[in-house]
């Protein structure tokens, strides 16, 4: 498992960061791991299904 920052969540699914935001409080994004007072991260492999499960649902 990788952990990997919003800059890079943003570049893998060519969201902005307040879509993300705006996702995960809808439920239809993964949440964010606390790292620590200020820091937070994604699961890439979280990320990675997610940007799958669009793919799938295009067609």
């Amino acid at each position: 498992m990788r952990f990997i920052k919003l800059k890079t969540v943003m570049q893998k699914t060519s969201l902005g960061h307040s879509s993300i935001y705006k996702f995960i409080a809808e439920g239809t994004f993964p949440k964010q791991v606390s790292l620590g007072a200020k820091s937070v991260a994604w699961l890439e492999s979280e990320v990675d299904d997610w940007i799958e499960e669009k793919v799938r649902g295009r067609g």
